[in-house]
């Protein structure tokens, strides 16, 4: 099994791009959060997944469960919390990239505390975004991933940068660092590298996604592989990253790579399929509004 841990939210999309002038368009909620779009794809793709976070008691909180439970996803380590749900209010460009403004203070989310032992069956355990961010639940989920990661299991990170929700850069940067030891498989944006001063060496391996240039790979070995973007016409971006996170652990998964021998043995071809599984699945996404990620049999 897969767990991902970090938060659910809810995102507020516009129906229509915004026109000088005119009333603001409406905006229509969608679940989402960078992990909690992470387990759905699994889910979605038919990796035996598990959501490990705290979620709201309210109606909108009930919905991000039952979008767990329809994508398949274990909820076995959610615990709900009286507090609000997190909210995110998008702006998409004109490229369909995405912006956000969040409302999180005093959410059910950032209370999250670390959870019983997961179990046995748990190969990798992903991580990233506003959960790593927002405490007193960073720390929480910090505790979580080097326990994970001191147990052996296969620690994804991707860290989904949100500079508005970081108070101190300088510091963030250094706990990042910190994390490195402790993760098998990096994966960054282009401006997530950019913000966080360059592609960071220490992990097995290293996933850069380049938007339209596609993606590349490079391992602690030397292996180093990169594959083209699908053309796709964008509704937006929302979630692209995120399905990419659950394309490589599922695709990892079906090669039995989810360890530190696994990533090193891979070898190119064998990244060259799973990242070309990721820019598939990345390129679904981007095709329909929202974090939609695709099911296992749009793929085939």
């Amino acid at each position: 099994m897969i767990v991902v841990a970090g938060e659910a939210l809810i995102d507020l999309v516009p129906v229509a791009p915004p026109e000088p002038g005119a009333p603001l368009p409406p905006l229509a909620p969608r679940p989402g959060g960078g992990p909690y779009n992470t387990a759905i794809a699994l889910g979605r793709l038919g990796a035996p997944a598990a959501f490990c976070s705290r979620i709201s008691a309210d109606g909108f909180g009930d919905a991000l469960l039952g979008g767990l439970a329809a994508a398949g996803v274990d909820t076995s380590y959610v615990v709900r919390g009286p507090e609000p749900t997190t909210l995110a209010v998008a702006a998409v460009g004109p490229d369909g990239s995405a912006g956000y403004t969040f409302y999180a203070l005093g959410t059910a989310d950032r209370l999250f505390e670390l959870p019983p032992p997961l179990p046995e069956r748990t190969r990798a355990v992903a991580f990233g975004t506003c959960s790593l961010v927002l405490e007193p639940g960073a720390s929480a989920y910090e505790a979580l991933l080097l326990r994970e990661a001191r147990l052996g299991r296969c620690v994804l990170l991707d860290p989904n940068v949100r500079p508005a929700l970081i108070p101190d850069a300088d510091a963030y940067r250094k706990r990042f660092r910190s994390w490195l030891p402790y993760v098998s498989l990096l994966k960054l944006s282009e401006e997530d590298a950019r913000w966080l001063g360059g592609v960071p060496e220490g992990p097995g391996a290293v996933v850069l996604t380049r938007g339209a240039g596609g993606l590349t790979v490079r391992t602690r070995g030397g292996t180093r592989v990169s594959v083209p973007a699908v053309p796709v016409e964008v509704a937006d971006t929302i979630g692209a990253g995120d399905t990419v996170n659950a394309a490589l652990l599922h695709g990892l998964a079906a090669r039995d790579a989810l360890s530190a021998a696994g990533l090193e043995a891979l070898g190119a071809d064998g990244w060259r399929e799973v990242l070309a599984l990721a820019a598939r699945a990345a390129a679904v996404t981007c095709s329909r509004p929202g974090a939609e990620p695709p099911y296992a049999a749009e793929l085939s």
